[in-house]
């Protein structure tokens, strides 16, 4: 295992207890086995470690191009939607702690945007989806693809914050909550 997969190993185990609000490089580099330095050799500090954690250890949503043109279109949304239940799930607890530090959230929102990164990038992803389904004919021309992605978006989220709050690692029936989800959505 490399250098830089032992420190996201890490990372996410120290996320994960921690929240990003509490946990600092210095534990994360401890649990690593490495010191602080090589830590940053390899990703600039605690908001790149985060954003690593998010892009390569937690579940990840299709690409657009994945989807697009294939299967039914509900079911790759629900295929979406059941992947943002599960990346939720995961995230939530490394994350909402940020939301109790208005000065903490200032430095981290200012990190994810030097990075090009933020919490509107899985709905942006969704939306991307939609839209192209939309110029292939699939999916019809008058909805509203934004507030559609904000809305399954907002869903999943929802869906994963309950299982969090209930102690729960994943969202009991998951696909079954996304397929209820898609179901109440115009297409």
């Amino acid at each position: 295992m490399s250098t830089r997969d032992r420190i996201l190993d890490a990372a996410a185990t120290v996320l994960r207890e921690q929240g990003i609000a509490r946990a600092t490089t210095k534990e994360i580099a401890r649990a690593a086995d490495c010191s602080e330095a090589l830590l940053y050799k390899h990703f600039a500090g605690k908001h790149e470690l985060f954003l690593g954690v998010l892009s390569e250890r937690a579940p990840r949503l299709p690409q657009p191009d994945e989807l697009v043109g294939t299967r039914m279109v509900r079911q790759n949304l629900e295929t979406l939607v059941s992947r943002l239940v599960d990346f939720y799930v995961e995230s939530f607890p490394m994350s909402a702690s940020i939301l109790g530090s208005p000065d903490l959230l200032t430095a981290h929102r200012a990190g994810l945007r030097r990075l090009g990164a933020g919490p509107t990038a899985p709905a942006r992803q969704v939306q991307a989806y939609l839209d192209a389904e939309i110029a292939l004919g699939r999916v019809d021309s008058g909805v509203d693809t934004h507030a559609l992605a904000r809305t399954v978006t907002g869903a999943a989220l929802f869906e994963a914050f309950l299982a969090v709050y209930e102690g729960h690692s994943s969202v009991p029936d998951a696909e079954g909550r996304a397929r209820g989800i898609v179901a109440s959505v115009r297409l």
